[in-house]
């Protein structure tokens, strides 16, 4: 039998009209499409009959298939002879884990490719109109993941739920020493994606490290889709706020001045969301 072949693609934030041209080639051209639930899942409803989709995709506090698993089914399908296309929100290389789905087809022997997509970390700020550099005001971003074993397990906390700041000094969390000194020292603005669990951790480490509690703050929900909310705070309110307003997965949470309302002064947040068209 021959062996298929694996094709990773970047499906960008969610909007269906952000996928790349490859992108959309690869999806026409696939026997099974193994899917997350963030990206452009719309998509799939126009995928050719023939096609098998597999639904992977996981969910703060649900992760019904295991990243080991995914591997394994790539893999599988691939050895099988079909043509995988393994389809992911975002960029596979950015906090993607797509580096460890490639590992798995070279070890197998599995041909493989990547298609880039558009990441959420530059995309989802752009579209709430908040410029990750800007000229007199920071001219680089730092982009993490906001997962960290010292806050309450997935299935402990919902993803609707943001810890409030517990403790100043606290300082423990997701952020390493070169996350810390972009927003203690403004040299860089910070990007975190899946922060929203662990938002309260994060601002506490902040203020620790001797953040300024004015930082601006802004936290954008469901990225390029109709639903696109964007909710800004100081940084010392910022879990508070969030928890209020109901703040959820999936969101881009900024950390810096870019993040500051009206910086592009006349700006509509829906019309760069492309609400509407």
């Amino acid at each position: 039998m021959t062996t298929g072949r694996v094709t990773l693609v970047g499906g960008g934030p969610g909007a269906v009209d952000l996928l790349t041209v490859r992108a959309w080639r690869a999806l026409q051209a696939a026997d099974v499409v193994v899917a997350d639930r963030l990206g452009p899942v719309e998509i799939l409803a126009e995928l050719p009959p023939h096609v098998r989709v597999v639904d992977v995709g996981k969910e703060p506090g649900r992760h019904p298939v295991p990243q080991e698993r995914i591997n394994e089914l790539i893999v599988e399908h691939a050895l099988a002879g079909a043509h995988v296309v393994r389809l992911k929100g975002g960029d596979p290389f950015v906090l993607g884990r797509g580096g460890e789905e490639v590992l798995a087809c070279v070890a197998a022997g599995v041909p493989v490719e990547v298609v880039p997509g558009i990441t959420s970390a530059v995309a989802v700020p752009g579209l709430a109109g908040i410029p990750l550099t800007h000229r007199g005001v920071t001219t680089g971003f730092h982009v993490v993941s906001g997962h960290c074993a010292s806050v309450p397990a997935a299935d402990e906390v919902s993803d609707v739920q943001v810890p409030r700041v517990t403790h100043r000094s606290d300082t423990s969390g997701p952020l390493d020493e070169a996350a810390l000194s972009c927003v203690r020292f403004g040299t860089a603005t910070l990007v975190v994606l899946m922060g929203v669990r662990s938002l309260g951790a994060i601002v506490a480490q902040c203020l620790a490290a001797g953040a300024d509690p004015g930082t601006p703050v802004a936290m954008v929900e469901n990225g390029s889709t109709p639903q696109q909310r964007v909710t800004r705070a100081r940084l010392d309110q910022a879990a508070d706020v969030a928890a209020a307003r109901g703040v959820r997965s999936p969101a881009v949470v900024v950390i810096g001045h870019v993040a500051a309302a009206g910086l592009l002064e006349g700006t509509s947040e829906r019309r760069l969301a492309g609400a509407g068209v």
